[in-house]
């Protein structure tokens, strides 16, 4: 949430952000509405003293006889009580008003943000992996086809228990993902990361907090309830990324500057409609309802916050850098950065199985985005009431949060089976992993069970 204070005093500056980002809010019936909330609050403050001097002046004019005098005096504060307590209300009013209108205001971007209308606009930083490329088949099988043909991702079994977009992983490819999950956690472990391992179901306080309510509940599971439908603070969410249940657990706390830089991981199933992506992608694990990720969530003193974007984005990397797999840093231009970013850079892998237009070039395949480092200076701080005390005399102060995935599990396992795949159709386990996998170093298959594996289902 942006600081009214700041709205008043930069609203050029955060009209040209609207502009920049793409977003379409009426700012000025919001500075409208702050303006008059300020001039109810200045008479309302007038009216109390007037209050205060008519109260000291019945007591003295009774005691000095003046009994007219006083009951018009009485006369006089009984009818500011009354014109106080409409502007009162009026004033609560407006500030309700005013606090949701501020919940649609998104994050004013970094400076160093190049401004652009989408994806497209976004600029590369670096490109990684790509000087030492591994032998890959003259045919890359994208990952649907082979994890069908290995029998280790069910998405028809996925469908049928479940719905589109939901699957099942099995034998090695659901060992692959596991390994892959404790793997992520080992390495950021080493980063000096705290493990957290947080509850699923969230409140709309909590979605509210870090961004998700009310811009985008359509792209969220809400637990009892259509996401469409009115909620209450209280109601429950399926948990869209670690992001929100770990960054709310300090919600309304006062953290000490001794505890900054505070990191913590968490690995969390998450869950998520897509609504604005519907038929983006048909097959694959790409573009699901259900997905895990390891998520690393920060929270650092204002002044450090940008440096310690760039430490968080290497820290990300350093996943896709052990597995060995090619990769690049995107600097996301203003129109694509999420609603709470002030800055991200996105870590995107290379799948070499199915092209795409922005492909590199002579080489196929396609990029697949795994995790995006975010800043978001005090934006979700503010929102949750999320605080430090920069020294214990002195008073508390929003801190900055950042976050990034370390990384989308699925996506990673994606560019395994379509980077490390050979010839004859198996694929090599990356050599990290296989301790994970019991010294597993090729995936071959499994045998399909049910007469379905006979080309039959009657």
């Amino acid at each position: 949430m942006l600081d009214r204070r700041y709205l008043r005093e930069n609203p050029e500056e955060v009209r040209e952000s609207l502009d920049d980002r793409g977003y379409d809010v009426d700012l000025d019936a919001i500075l409208e509405l702050d303006e008059e909330w300020r001039e109810l609050k200045a008479r309302g403050d007038d009216l109390r003293h007037e209050r205060n001097e008519v109260s000291k002046q019945i007591g003295q004019l009774k005691q000095d006889g003046k009994h007219e005098e006083a009951e018009e005096a009485i006369e006089r504060s009984s009818e500011l009580k009354q014109e106080l307590a409409d502007i009162e209300d009026r004033t609560d009013e407006l500030e309700d008003e005013l606090a949701e209108a501020m919940l649609e205001l998104p994050q004013v971007p970094h400076e160093s943000v190049p401004v652009g209308d989408d994806e497209a606009d976004n600029v590369e930083v670096e490109r990684r992996g790509f000087d030492d490329l591994r032998d890959l088949p003259d045919e890359v099988t994208p990952h649907y086809d082979l994890g069908e043909e290995l029998d280790i991702i069910d998405e028809a079994r996925g469908a049928k228990t479940t719905g589109a977009g939901f699957y099942f992983l099995k034998g090695d490819g659901a060992r692959l993902e596991h390994a892959l999950i404790q793997f992520m956690l080992d390495v950021h472990r080493e980063q000096e990361y705290v493990d957290v391992f947080p509850p699923v179901p969230v409140k709309s306080t909590s979605m509210r907090g870090t961004g998700q309510l009310p811009k985008f509940n359509e792209d969220a599971y809400r637990i009892g309830g259509d996401e469409f439908d009115e909620y209450e603070d209280d109601d429950l969410w399926l948990c869209p990324t670690a992001e929100v249940p770990v960054t709310n657990m300090y919600r309304d706390d006062i953290l000490l500057r001794e505890d900054l830089p505070l990191k913590h991981q968490a690995y969390t199933p998450n869950f998520r409609r897509e609504a604005g992506e519907h038929g983006t992608e048909t097959r694959g694990i790409v573009r699901v309802h259900q997905f895990n990720k390891v998520e690393l969530v920060n929270f650092v003193e204002p002044d450090e916050s940008y440096d310690r974007l760039e430490e968080l984005t290497a820290e990300a990397a350093e996943v896709l850098e052990r597995l060995g797999l090619p990769y690049r840093v995107l600097d996301l231009c203003t129109g694509d950065l999420t609603f709470a970013s002030a800055k991200t850079y996105d870590l995107e892998v290379w799948a070499p199985g199915t092209d795409s237009d922005d492909a590199p070039e002579g080489m196929g395949g396609r990029w697949l985005e795994v995790s995006s480092a975010s800043n978001f200076e005090e934006f979700q701080a503010r929102r949750a009431g999320i605080r430090y005390r920069p020294e214990h005399h002195e008073s508390a102060e929003y801190l900055h949060t950042l976050n990034a995935s370390g990384t989308a599990v699925g996506r990673v396992m994606v560019a395994i089976l379509e980077y490390y795949q050979n010839e004859d159709g198996t694929v090599d386990v990356p050599e990290p992993l296989q301790p994970y996998m019991g010294g597993t170093e090729v995936i071959e298959g499994h045998e399909k069970v049910g007469e379905s594996a006979l080309g039959t289902d009657e």
